[in-house]
């Protein structure tokens, strides 16, 4: 099981960085190297709170993934997006130079992302995992 999150949070911050570190060159005024330290900042302190945060929602709502259904992902989305935005707020700010206002703008912008790729990528990743991965519980 740990191994098992442990992956889905790595596949999940790689595939988003693919994604980000280019769109970020292309959609703000700040520094590329600048932005992309944030966003790979970000990406690192995602993924311990993609565990953390994982590990309470199973618990909450049970583990079997698979038969979870659209309004229960939105919640596991908004959940975790809301709960990051909160811990790296004013970290964004501060590293930036910005205020908080324009940092919360900005994580605002990622959670529009977020909010669609995790609902895409949680799908999916359940999907193929229940079909190509065998289970050795």
């Amino acid at each position: 099981m740990i191994e098992s999150r442990v992956f889905h949070a790595v596949l999940f911050e790689c595939i988003a960085l693919l994604i980000l570190i280019p769109a970020s060159y292309l959609f703000t005024d700040e520094g590329g190297t600048r932005m992309s330290s944030v966003i790979v900042g970000l990406s690192t302190f995602a993924v311990i709170w993609n565990y953390i945060y994982n590990h309470i929602f199973d618990w909450k709502f049970g583990d079997d993934r698979l038969s979870r259904k659209l309004p229960l992902r939105i919640l596991h989305s908004c959940g975790f997006e809301i709960g990051l935005i909160v811990l790296t707020l004013p970290v964004v700010a501060f590293v930036l130079s910005i205020s908080l206002m324009s940092a919360f703008l900005l994580e605002a912008a990622f959670f529009v992302f977020f909010f669609i790729y995790s609902i895409i990528f949680n799908w999916l990743y359940d999907f193929a995992k229940a079909k190509y991965v065998v289970n050795h519980t």
